[in-house]
């Protein structure tokens, strides 16, 4: 595998585990993670602190062109600033959850971000994970990969992560905003997402976190 040229790419619904399964394979190959759900989460949150209503395309589309968006690596981890904040926690609440799938279902915004993320991706030796990764941003990756598992995994993956963070949250509301999701995710008009056929599906509803991430490992290496 050429570490340097390699482009990875991973999409899934929300919960699947794209972005952590994605983050330790990535680590186990020498390579960098690229989270472009974390993106989605910034301009989310940009939009709540601004007021702005998330289904306001117009005004999305101007806070994106003045929003100061950056993407950093320290050793192989993406931190995510806007400005001078690194709003890397900030982001991963279940408010900005809902929030960031009804914000990228609007054009304004997907477009701003995917000419970032290709920009990421030209920089070479990169897992990149999201929503319409293989389909739209990365339509010539050397890999591609969907990662799925059923929604009532989905959804109590989704709900031990907010307790661990002291959230409160109840597996039916985690379950039904899950759901939500995937209906906006798959029904938006631009670029929803869908299976691209040349992408392997990895179910990983029953498998450990360990057993997911030597799949998805396992999978890159033969292919790339």
């Amino acid at each position: 595998m050429d570490k340097k040229n390699v482009c990875v790419a991973i999409d899934g619904p929300a919960g699947a585990g794209k972005s952590t399964i994605a983050r330790a394979a990535a680590a186990r190959l020498g390579l960098t993670h690229i989270d472009t759900g974390a993106m989605y989460r910034a301009a989310a949150l940009e939009a709540v602190r601004r007021g702005i209503s998330l289904d306001d395309g117009p005004a999305l589309g101007k806070m994106m062109g003045d929003m100061d968006l950056r993407i950093e690596f320290t050793g192989g981890v993406q931190r995510v600033f806007i400005g001078d904040e690194d709003v890397s926690e900030a982001i991963r609440t279940s408010e900005i959850s809902a929030a960031s799938s009804r914000v990228s279902a609007r054009p304004e915004v997907r477009e701003s971000l995917v000419r970032l993320q290709r920009e990421l991706a030209k920089r070479g030796g990169s897992v990149m994970d999201g929503r319409d990764i293989c389909t739209h941003v990365l339509p010539d990756a050397d890999v591609k990969i969907f990662l799925t598992a059923s929604l009532d995994v989905r959804a109590k993956r989704r709900l031990d992560e907010l307790l661990e963070k002291g959230e409160n949250a109840s597996f039916e509301d985690v379950r039904a905003d899950m759901e939500r999701r995937d209906y906006n995710d798959s029904h938006r008009e631009f670029s929803p997402l869908i299976r691209a056929p040349e992408a392997t599906l990895i179910d990983t509803s029953d498998m450990t976190l360990d057993e997911a991430i030597e799949a998805v490992v396992s999978h890159i290496k033969e292919k790339a």
